[in-house]
């Protein structure tokens, strides 16, 4: 087993993986290193339902940290402007109910898709976000009976590691970034993990190419056994010291820049959307994320289409009066992955590894995935070749299995009003992604048609963003045209009563967190 691991990088990343090798792993001497002067990208503030599993890991529960990171649920990412008629629709952690073997995206084509908008028909959560409303009663219970023992304290079910998670949580969550930072420095470093503020002025290797310690400007040396990369974007030891190659994406995903600001927000008069917001935009989309007590937004775009000057001028103009006088963060975004992640006794975790764009809030994800299978592949007194090279095949085939999931939001959507939205029509498929495309004109996707390669999404995510962006079946199954319908209408119909019963008896987002919030303050 190492026996001491460095990590170079805070952030939501380092502190994240400096949390979870403590807890997983407690007699191995954790070291973070962070810059004073490096400031974190920061935007990383939404997530996919399957974060539960790291805050369950480390035995936190909602009230423990929400309040502190200005925390608040999540139950869907809401796609405005993506289709021409300027609808929008929502993607939400929940699955399709199946009706006589065939789930409800399938009944939906056949019977209802002249009736009602799909994600209405097909889900709960919609009415849910439309209405603003929390995932949990006041008295703290999930509206999804299917996974109430799994939010139920010390009666919880015991949970596995993210590719053997089999229930879908029905929400996730989002948060200041900095101030879950923070947390999980304070968690960390009570647990033994050591903190050193400083410099890295020199990473020294050994003859065999691995890293043999780093010099710091005040510390002097840092020795360890595994190095850990949290360096961003710098890729300060696997792209700077180490030189693995990093594959860039920039043929397959056009945004290269992004522009951020945090705007303040009245929640007692605007409430809490209980959803991230991903607004098509002429050169590419505007993210928001609403916190407890502002929101988190920018613009992620491409710089062959927008100068920083007209993007900043589009944005401004999109978010109107509210962020007149606030700075904006200008970002350069490196959209790709490391060939390798693990390179010798260097592990890259988080943007230092791989990145995609925001589009669906997988940069936490791909943090989580790699601590994961870091923990599951953590060497023994030497490291092993195989084991490293599973760790890598693993972690290349979940960011590119995202990768390819994202061109499908560009391709598939029908906007073709800018030169931008023309572009991304052009964009070389990888050839299976256009196999399975074709197959998607004739029948919705499903876990036999999907990529196998464990990326985090399912195949009725798949469906959704397909039917959501005017990309749909030419017909329905053929199948049911020799079925019986009426199991499907009553499901339908209990569907819908089921979403009213909802709808009148949750409190909304607002209401919960705020009593959440007093609760913890009389606690104290």
């Amino acid at each position: 087993m190492s026996k001491s691991v460095v990590i170079v990088g805070g952030g939501t990343a380092g502190w994240m993986t400096a949390a979870y090798l403590k807890k997983a792993a407690p007699s191995v001497n954790v070291t973070l290193i962070e810059s004073a002067n490096i400031r974190t990208v920061g935007v990383g503030e939404a997530t996919f339902s399957t974060i539960k599993l790291f805050f369950d890991f480390l035995g936190l529960e909602e009230q423990d940290w929400m309040p502190s990171c200005n925390a608040t649920y999540k139950l869907a990412i809401k796609f405005a402007n993506w289709r021409a008629d300027g609808n929008h629709f929502y993607h939400p952690f929940q699955r399709y109910e199946m009706v006589d073997g065939y789930n409800m995206g399938e009944w939906w084509l056949k019977l209802k898709q002249h009736e009602m908008p799909f994600d209405q028909a097909c889900f709960t959560i919609p009415a849910m976000c439309e209405n603003k409303l929390s995932p949990r009663f006041l008295d703290g219970r999930v509206f999804d009976d299917k996974v109430q023992d799994f939010f139920a304290g010390s009666r919880r079910p015991k949970n596995s590691f993210l590719a053997e998670h089999k229930v879908q949580y029905p929400y996730a969550y989002q948060f200041d970034a900095s101030l879950l930072a923070d947390f999980l420095k304070g968690y960390a470093t009570r647990r033994g993990v050591r903190q050193v503020i400083d410099e890295v002025d020199e990473v020294k290797l050994r003859e065999d190419g691995s890293i043999d310690h780093l010099v710091t400007h005040g510390h002097g040396t840092l020795s360890g056994d595994l190095f850990v990369d949290c360096t961003g974007f710098r890729g300060l030891l696997i792209n700077q010291a180490l030189g693995e190659p990093f594959i860039d994406f920039r043929d397959a995903l056009l945004c290269d820049r992004a522009i951020a600001l945090q705007v303040p927000k009245d929640i007692e008069v605007h409430g809490i959307n209980p959803y991230t917001t991903a607004t098509a935009m002429n050169a590419g989309w505007a993210w928001d994320i609403p916190l407890y007590g502002r929101i988190g937004t920018g613009y992620v775009y491409s710089s062959a289409f927008l100068s920083e000057e007209e993007a900043e001028r589009e944005f401004r103009t999109h978010l109107g009066p509210d962020a007149h006088g606030i700075r904006a963060n200008h970002i350069k975004i490196r959209t790709g992955r490391c060939r390798n992640s693990w390179v010798k006794n260097c592990v890259a975790i988080g943007l230092s590894s791989g990145f995609v764009e925001p589009l669906e809030s997988t940069g936490i994800f791909f943090i989580q995935h790699g601590i994961e299978e870091l923990i599951s592949h953590l060497p023994g007194s030497t490291i092993d070749e195989e084991m490293v090279r599973s760790y890598n095949r693993v972690v290349a085939d979940a960011i590119d299995g995202v990768r390819d999931f994202l061109i499908l939001h560009y391709y598939a959507s029908e906007r073709m009003d800018t030169e931008f939205w023309q572009a991304v029509k052009q964009i070389p498929l990888p050839e299976e992604l256009k196999e399975r495309l074709d197959i998607w004109k004739h029948r919705l996707p499903n876990a036999k048609n999907i990529n196998p390669n464990y990326h985090g999404f399912e195949s009725y995510s798949y469906s959704v963003m397909l039917m959501g962006l005017g990309y749909m079946p030419e017909r329905s199954l053929p199948a049911l045209d020799h079925m019986d319908d009426t199991n499907a209408l009553l499901a339908f119909r209990a569907l819908r009563e089921r979403t009213e019963r909802l709808v009148a008896t949750l409190p909304t987002q607002l209401d919960y967190l705020t009593q959440v919030r007093a609760e913890m303050f009389v606690a104290a």
